[in-house]
């Protein structure tokens, strides 16, 4: 009989061959308006993860999870990621990650990922999971 410990480990490292893309786990600060360059800027937002180049991930679409809804004046599709961290990663001062964080995609083999941001719905945490699995939406 294999060691539990021993297939987690190469399940984990078989996750982490798939991570191909590169992504930043911000949490957001207060808007902060600049009138002189006319942006808007958040000055105390927070990398939780990958620092300013990034960090490993896998982002994927969730394919059975997408809808139309009304945002304002707009009608807005809603689509769903499951994003994959290492299942080793730790937020930046051991902070949880909560519904309303942002993941954006630095760097993908895809580039129509490239620039997207995705925000939070749900953070599935395990000791036998493979990948640290972070569901979250585009909502443009």
């Amino acid at each position: 009989m294999i060691e539990p410990a021993v297939l987690l480990a190469r399940g984990r490292a078989a996750a982490e061959v798939l991570m191909l893309d590169t992504v930043r786990l911000v949490r957001p600060g207060t808007d902060v308006y600049d009138p002189v360059t006319g942006a808007t800027a958040q000055p105390d937002a927070r990398v939780l993860y990958g620092g300013p180049d990034g960090g490993r991930a896998r982002v994927k679409p969730n394919d059975a999870m997408s809808e139309d809804v009304q945002a304002g004046q707009r009608a807005v599709v809603l689509r769903r990621y499951v994003v994959s961290l290492p299942w080793s990663a730790v937020p930046a001062g051991g902070e949880r990650i909560v519904p309303g964080d942002r993941v954006d995609v630095v760097a993908s083999p895809d580039a129509r990922l490239v620039g997207l941001a995705l925000w939070v719905t749900s953070v599935g945490e395990s000791a036998t999971a493979t990948a640290w699995r972070i569901s979250a939406e585009d909502r443009s």
